[in-house]
């Protein structure tokens, strides 16, 4: 009786222990419900919760993914052992996962097919420059042009966006010989286009066509310079896309009146070849009598040859003949290295010749 006494006084203060200890863990009240002692804390954000209806009360009404920061500051005086294994396990994960994007076969997979390399070359000879994403773009898995050889004519995939009804349309195989009235014709003709299409387009039905234009985003400019290619509705696909950077596939707006000042125009390139060529004429003609020819004596100036100077040149002013003959950018334009690789490649061809 008295063994059995004695195990009941200390299995009851072992529970008393326990409890306090808990208590001590816990150090305040649900933060969910607020009426029951504390039990679990939010990795991510250090909420106390009670309980699991709580802890999915807490992630539903605050978002918060319950998932803790590994990277959060931790500062030496709270750094300790399972700090230590924390950053250990990350940096053991951060491994793995370079080592499994290595084994990615899409990564590996090179950017330009060489079907993409050939549509490249055939828009090139028709003077349009044709651009491509990688492969795991949506836009590069969507695009659907093709080259016929035989008949020298490309099949676009187009992309039609009608920004007052708010609707975008697709159309494959749309030959570069018809013009952009026959294109639009089955979307927006009275007579011509689909009854339901014709419903969504209702306001480009109604306006005449004169009150519709065609715009196409010149590619290769800086966010904050967003201008627009505005296309003959009259001419071909291909002449339209003529002297033009495309990404993918054409990307047409048709627009109404309303809106036309929501697409600013991109203003012509002025070879810089004809700026720095007037600008020396014009310094020849206004300093002819001093720039003439103009001989030092080497006593004079104590050196060993006689200097002499042509009108209109000179080693300081005179920039080279390869950054003359390039065309300035517009403002807010950006320079594609790949265009001076294909012009250098196109130089090595006309020497070779």
């Amino acid at each position: 009786m008295m063994s059995t006494c004695g195990n009941e006084v200390k299995d009851g203060g072992m529970e008393k222990e326990m409890k306090e200890t808990k208590r001590k863990i816990s150090l305040s009240n649900c933060g969910i419900c607020g009426s029951e002692e504390s039990k679990y804390r939010c990795p991510a954000c250090l909420t106390h919760s009670c309980s699991l209806q709580c802890v999915k009360t807490h992630k539903k009404n605050s978002g918060c993914s319950g998932v803790r920061n590994k990277t959060a500051f931790v500062s030496i005086s709270q750094f300790d052992e399972i700090a230590l294994l924390s950053d250990y396990r990350f940096l053991e994960d951060t491994g793995r996962f370079a080592d499994g994007a290595t084994r990615d076969c899409l990564i590996q997979t090179p950017r330009m097919t060489m079907k993409a390399k050939k549509l490249a070359a055939s828009a090139r000879k028709m003077c349009i420059t044709l651009r491509f994403l990688p492969i795991t773009f949506t836009k590069s898995r969507e695009n659907s042009t093709s080259f016929l050889r035989k008949e020298q004519i490309f099949l676009w995939h187009l992309k039609l966006i009608f920004p007052q009804s708010k609707a975008e349309f697709s159309q494959k195989r749309v030959s570069d010989t018809q013009t952009l009235e026959q294109i639009l014709s089955s979307y927006i003709d009275p007579m011509k286009s689909d009854p339901v299409i014709r419903q969504k387009l209702k306001a480009y039905v109604q306006a005449p066509s004169d009150h519709v234009k065609v715009f196409m985003k010149a590619e290769g400019r800086k966010a904050n310079s967003v201008r627009y290619h505005e296309l003959d509705i009259h001419k071909s696909l291909r002449d339209n896309l003529s002297y033009k950077t495309l990404i993918e596939y054409p990307v047409l707006h048709i627009v109404l009146m309303d809106k036309w000042e929501d697409y600013p125009p991109k203003g012509p390139a002025e070879p810089v070849s004809e700026r720095s060529s007037f600008a020396l004429k014009s310094k020849g003609v206004e300093h002819k009598e001093e720039d003439n020819v103009a001989q030092v004596s080497p006593l004079l100036q104590g050196a060993s040859a006689i200097l002499t100077v042509t009108p209109g040149t000179s080693p300081d002013t005179e920039p080279p003949r390869e950054k003359r003959a390039k065309t300035e950018t517009e403002e807010g334009e950006i320079t594609d290295s790949s265009d001076e690789e294909e012009e250098v490649e196109d130089k090595r061809e006309n020497a070779a010749r």
